[in-house]
């Protein structure tokens, strides 16, 4: 008789099915962006001359010299590197727990539930390409924008709040500072968090329903419910978000760092520098990308 075929296990088969909905995007990695970023870090550690007759660019191996004068030399790099860090970070707490909140809001049974779904999605498609281009380069937009602020004064509720509670100096005057910072980027917060709600919401009904049931039968109040089953039930979609906002950030269309790379390298023809920038860009990004993951992933509960 021959071997019977050892059956693939639901582990196994969830993992091949994850690589083959990735697999198109490997091979276009592979073909299409392997050979640019590799010629990128050659870039960054050497002094490139533009030569036609070499086929369009020489490159002479100068070591670490140019990410010395990327972090040490440049007189703004490294202001706008922090600025967009310590943005992102204030950012992100805002972004997840409104995102969150929708969600829950979102998985409640009422009326017309699909349809307030699609206008919370809508930011996704607002923030397209061609959408966020109108948006920023758009004259009518701009001028409407310095209305508003040539006619608002003290007297607005925002202000006058934020005149009686924030005192310089103290603590409490910094955290007020920090809310109502959030405040005015409220309407950015919520074109940022489309992806998140939708992952939250997937996560959250793939909760059962005998769960809460079960739980409400032992006496557990909605509260209890909510840090004992929903919280720990979609953690490791928290660490999916947190990641997912923290790349989307650091590409977004408006950021001050990837402008500022981009002019070295098109205003100024700076490649090299430019390609320094670049990856010491890139670099933070994983490295606050992994320390954040290698804290959350002790406390992400997965279960089958």
């Amino acid at each position: 008789m021959g071997k019977k075929k050892r059956k693939l296990t639901l582990a196994t088969k969830n993992a091949i099915a994850g690589y083959l909905f990735i697999l198109p995007f490997i091979i276009g990695f592979l073909i299409f962006m392997l050979v640019p970023l590799v010629q990128s870090c050659r870039m960054s550690f050497s002094q490139v001359t533009i030569d036609p007759s070499m086929g369009g660019f020489t490159m002479e191996f100068t070591g670490l010299s140019l990410y010395n004068e990327a972090i040490n030399i440049d007189p703004e790099f490294k202001i706008l590197l922090i600025e967009n860090i310590r943005g992102m970070l204030l950012d992100l707490p805002a972004t997840l727990i409104f995102s969150f909140f929708v969600a829950l809001l979102l998985n409640q049974t009422f009326k017309g539930r699909g349809f307030v779904r699609a206008i919370f999605f809508m930011p996704v498609i607002l923030s397209s390409g061609v959408i966020v281009g109108l948006e920023y380069n758009n004259e009518m937009l701009a001028n409407m924008k310095e209305v508003i602020q040539k006619t608002s004064n003290a007297s607005s509720i925002t202000t006058v709040l934020q005149d009686m509670l924030v005192t310089e100096g103290t603590q409490s005057g910094e955290f007020f500072g920090f809310v109502f910072n959030l405040i005015d980027h409220v309407y950015d917060i919520s074109i940022q968090s489309g992806i998140q709600i939708i992952i939250f919401l997937s996560g959250l009904q793939t909760i059962s329903p005998s769960m809460f049931e079960a739980a409400k039968i032992e006496g557990c109040t909605a509260w209890e419910c909510f840090w004992k089953i929903t919280l720990p039930m979609v953690s490791s979609l928290i660490l999916v978000n947190i990641i997912y906002t923290i790349i989307d950030y650091f590409c977004r269309s408006d950021n001050e760092v990837m402008d500022y790379i981009s002019s070295a390298m098109i205003s100024k023809m700076q490649y090299d520098l430019s390609a320094a920038m670049a990856w010491i860009y890139f670099v933070c990004c994983l490295v606050i990308i992994g320390i954040i993951s290698l804290i959350l992933s002790k406390k992400v509960y997965y279960y089958e």
